[in-house]
């Protein structure tokens, strides 16, 4: 079953978006799928381009040619496209207001919510939506973090 981590209460999810996966692919190695919509992949795209050429972490959007898609670490998926049709399958990153298309087809989801009041609220449905379904999820409060 695929492990669900429930990061919320951020400030900032594109960077930070961009610091999860740094970790993911730097440390841990694993391959990742980054789902949202379209401005908010631009800003994570933009965030991976400002890394230190050190840090720099390969990626490229979902659309893209196969022989990218399946090189890079990092894939870029638009929302609503079916992210486990992909052939990375370790760990998927949720931008965006709804459940990811396949998302039970990965070892793990973390789904990122903002402080937003609009963006809370929407991120409690899907969070009701991992639970019905009878998934364990690991809550992250940023806001208790930060104090």
């Amino acid at each position: 079953m695929t492990e669900i981590g429930f990061h919320f209460n951020l400030p900032d999810k594109a960077n930070y978006a961009c610091r999860l996966v740094r970790k993911a692919v730097s440390v841990r190695g694993l391959r990742v799928v980054v789902v949202g919509e379209p401005q908010m992949l631009e800003a994570v795209d933009a965030a991976l381009w400002q890394l230190s050429p050190c840090d720099f972490i390969a990626h490229c959007r979902g659309d893209a040619q196969p022989h990218l898609v399946a090189r890079s670490p990092v894939i870029l998926c638009a929302e609503g496209a079916d992210a486990a049709g992909l052939a990375h399958r370790e760990m998927l990153v949720n931008l965006g207001p709804t459940v990811p298309v396949g998302f039970e087809r990965f070892e793990r989801l973390v789904d990122i919510v903002s402080n937003e009041t609009d963006d809370r609220q929407i991120g409690r449905s899907r969070w009701r939506h991992y639970a019905d379904r009878g998934y364990s999820i690991q809550p992250h409060d940023f806001a208790r973090s930060a104090s």
